[in-house]
């Protein structure tokens, strides 16, 4: 059997991918680890082009005005547990590559490990925050809270309809999640500015539901959401799934780039 004494790390643990601290009790999860039971309520609208391209760190380039709002209720998460959250992204490509996807201006959710991580790992520019999805009634509702605010509340009928995760991929790739990966040095200095990509794999879709939908946003001055506005709401979908997050890749290194200049 495994012991679970505490071992003074080595240098070369140190120096190992996935090494987190506290030692003996590190924060951050390596990869791959799993989701299970997701319980996700995804708003489509339509925003201004304006909008989105303010949103977007160059070279990214707007492909569209369409906002997706995903709101997520993670039942059963390796070395999370269970913790809610929600990713709002808009449609971008890369100037020059084919590396198209939807880029994430903001998440917010309820779990210190889950904020860590996607800060320090993938670039995310998670805050804490109170998203949830709840059925009332003939009604599934999704609401994102930050400072006591509902930020966002998005409604859509309780399983009228039923959907097709594919009916979401024809807006754009919202599978493929393009961030901007920003840390700096101790002295000040700029360490790492990326844009990084990652999939979720494994998707095993257990059901899925689609129709109308409302959108509201609510102004916070640390929660602009309302900076993305709603032009014309498109589709609501509740799904429920199992997969995966696995490695991602850097995409563009602008630190490099400005070498080569």
């Amino acid at each position: 059997m495994k012991s679970f004494d505490l071992v003074r790390p080595t240098i070369a643990d140190i120096l190992q991918p996935g090494f987190s601290t506290p030692i003996g009790a590190p924060m951050i999860p390596p990869y791959p680890f799993e989701f299970r039971n997701v319980e996700v309520m995804t708003i489509v609208y339509r925003t201004t082009k304006d909008a989105v391209s303010k949103h977007l760190p160059p070279p990214l380039s707007p492909a569209s005005d369409i906002v997706m709002v995903h709101v997520y209720n993670m039942n059963d998460t390796d070395w999370i547990g269970s913790f809610n959250e929600s990713n709002v992204m808009i449609d971008c490509t890369l100037e020059g590559t084919n590396v198209a996807g939807g880029y994430s201006p903001f998440l917010f959710l309820s779990s210190a490990i889950g904020v860590s991580h996607g800060r320090e790992v993938q670039g995310q520019p998670k805050k804490y925050g109170e998203p949830k999805i709840e059925f009332r009634d003939d009604l599934i509702v999704g609401t994102i809270k930050r400072n006591g605010i509902d930020v966002f509340t998005a409604t859509m009928p309780y399983k009228q309809q039923k959907g097709d995760i594919s009916d979401l991929k024809a807006y754009f790739d919202f599978s493929t999640n393009i961030n901007l990966k920003v840390i700096d040095h101790i002295d000040g200095r700029a360490a790492i500015r990326q844009l990084t990509s990652r999939k979720l794999t494994d998707l095993k879709i257990h059901e899925c539901w689609a129709g109308p939908c409302t959108v509201e946003l609510r102004p916070n001055a640390q929660a602009p959401l309302f900076r993305l506005p709603v032009t014309d709401m498109l589709v609501g979908c509740y799904w429920r799934a199992d997969f995966k997050l696995i490695k991602g890749e850097i995409v563009y290194d602008y630190l490099d780039e400005e070498k080569k200049g």
